[in-house]
């Protein structure tokens, strides 16, 4: 109740932010936290790597590495001691042999926040009937396209429509849209290339609010801005990877993947390993080891940042991250445990994902009896 009723108070400055600034840095970041146990436990290096349903998300070119005619991918995983809720869905399927189409649905949210707006009744007592609850949810709608390469062999490409959704209670929504493009190249000696730009025209969302006179009186009293209707710009991230892959033993029962992948940002100086002004750039390492391809342990290396210690000395601190898979007839359970920003055990997040391989059923030729 209380950790709610301080997320409600932070809301307060979030909409004051929203009301007067057009290309806030971190805009749509709920993006920006991956999908699929996989990629988490591997610190997202996916870009060069990836090739199933959860391309839609991380490369659309990656879409054609699906190896079955469905695929559906589903996670959930919960944030800062369970208080925000973080879901994924996901469906893909092949056109034909040359293309394939998916739908990737994100839901980051809190919910049952109280609001203690109209705490205070007609009379200036303190009613507690008066506090209600409401939901802040941030929601992405992906539908992705992929194609195969006519003219350059092992060359696939892709594109996303993204469509977003934002809402604060009954105080404010937001629509957005988008577009994602992305490219992967892939050797015949087991190196990948790839290359995925976000927002790659800038992706736009119009705020709308809607404030009853009461909590208008409340903004005034306390001293907090009345925001106005506006348009957030999310600016394009270019990210770069290199993977590789490397089978252990003779018999190919051993491989391993190693993928790192360059976020290349745009919207001004950020924290992060290397800083510039517009762009920075962060750096991120993953590892899969697999045994038959059955069973898989990954690690990964992220959110690298430097630091300054209560002595004023520099440092550079990393965020490790650790998963598992298993995967028998077409179904694969992931697991991954991540760090949100290295500061005690109750922001270790547990992530579960289930991926299915579904085929079409051959109709027998046999006669009925």
């Amino acid at each position: 109740m209380v950790k709610k009723t301080i997320i409600f108070g932070l809301l307060l400055s979030v909409l004051d932010t929203f009301s007067q600034t057009s290309a806030p840095k971190f805009s749509n970041e709920f993006l920006a936290i991956g999908v699929g146990a996989r990629a988490l436990g591997m610190s997202n290096a996916q870009v060069s790597s990836v090739n199933d349903v959860t391309s839609g998300y991380w490369n659309p070119a990656g879409l054609m590495g699906l190896n079955s005619d469905f695929q559906v991918d589903l996670m959930h995983a919960e944030y800062f001691a369970g208080i925000a809720k973080y879901d994924y869905g996901a469906f893909a399927t092949k056109i034909d042999s040359n293309s394939v189409f998916g739908i990737s649905i994100i839901r980051f949210g809190v919910d049952g926040i109280p609001n203690t707006t109209q705490l205070i009744n007609a009379d200036g007592n303190i009613d507690y009937d008066r506090i209600f609850s409401f939901s802040v949810a941030d929601y992405a709608f992906l539908f992705s396209y992929a194609r195969k390469s006519t003219k350059i062999e092992r060359l696939t490409y892709g594109a996303n429509v993204k469509v977003i959704y934002r809402q604060v209670g009954d105080m404010a929504k937001a629509w957005g849209f988008g577009l994602d493009a992305g490219i992967q190249y892939r050797t015949l000696n087991n190196w990948g290339f790839g290359l995925m730009a976000r927002d790659v025209t800038s992706t736009f969302n119009a705020w709308s609010f809607s404030l009853d006179q009461n909590t208008i009186d409340v903004f005034n009293a306390t001293g907090n801005e009345i925001p106005d209707n506006s348009v957030e710009i999310t600016l394009p991230k270019v990210i770069l990877g290199v993977s590789k892959y490397l089978n252990i033993t003779k018999n190919n029962k051993f491989g391993l993947l190693t993928e790192v992948n360059f976020d290349f940002s745009t919207d001004g100086k950020r924290n992060v390993l290397i800083t510039g002004d517009p762009i920075s750039v962060d750096p991120h390492l993953g590892i899969e080891a697999n045994y038959s391809k059955l069973i898989f342990i990954r690690f990964g290396v992220g959110n690298i940042q430097k630091t300054t210690t209560i002595f004023n000395n520099d440092q550079v601190t990393w965020q490790p991250n650790f998963g598992v898979g298993v995967k028998f007839k077409g179904i694969s359970l992931d697991y991954a445990l991540t760090d949100i920003g290295d500061q005690s055990e109750a922001l270790f997040s547990n992530v579960f994902s289930l991926r299915f391989d579904i085929n079409k059923k051959t109709i027998s030729q046999e006669r009925f009896r």
